[in-house]
């Protein structure tokens, strides 16, 4: 299977489901930025439940503003807030101290195309979870990409119905199980046995 995805803010745990169980990996560069999509946000659970993270963004003048053209705002040091609420997520999950010297670093640099972050969390999560994955890149935008199994729907949370094994999270006694959220919430939890999860799930 050939699949067509989007690279996201630490993608969703289906995302990954996608991309593990590909043949190849396409990511769509060519598409226009959408607003509230996972292209700047991920979901955790916090002490509190589920918790949005969201990278802001500079507004473009144009209305429609390619992806790849989309600049981060790095005046509101959202990035220490990021980390601040990771490790009140997950300081107590089982693999947190095991990965933290190593998701550190991202946060304390600053990327200047969102798109350029994005590409940077993925390869660090595939670093994180021992696999590779080599995406192709496209090079032009097609509304039907029938040379694809297309799954850039995944972007868009509200439009991803995947229903997810459980697993052992941090607050199941508090909020119980909380499916599909960020790729970090499997990670932390499950540390590298989070691939072979990823292998028997469906999306």
């Amino acid at each position: 299977m050939n699949i067509l995805i989007h690279p996201t803010y630490f993608p969703s745990i289906s995302h990954y489901i996608a991309m593990i169980k590909a043949d190849s990996v396409t990511f769509e560069m060519e598409d226009n930025f959408q607003k509230q999509t996972n292209r700047n946000r991920m979901y955790i659970y916090s002490p509190n439940g589920v918790q949005l993270l969201n990278i802001p963004v500079k507004h473009a003048v144009e209305k429609h503003q390619k992806y790849k053209d989309v600049r981060i705002e790095n005046d509101f040091g959202w990035q220490k807030n990021h980390f601040k609420s990771l490790e009140a997520a997950y300081r107590t999950s089982p693999f947190f101290e095991y990965f933290e010297d190593d998701f550190r670093p991202l946060f304390e640099k600053k990327h200047e195309f969102l798109m350029d972050l994005n590409l940077e969390v993925f390869q660090l999560v595939n670093d994180s979870l021992g696999i590779k994955i080599q995406p192709e890149k496209t090079s032009e935008f097609f509304h039907e990409a029938s040379d694809y199994s297309d799954f850039r729907h995944l972007v868009n949370g509200k439009k991803d119905n995947s229903q997810l094994e459980e697993y052992t999270q941090v607050f199941n006694e508090k909020h119980g199980f909380i499916n599909n959220l960020s790729i970090l919430d499997l990670l932390f939890n499950e540390g590298r046995y989070a691939v072979d999860y990823l292998k028997n799930q469906q999306v």
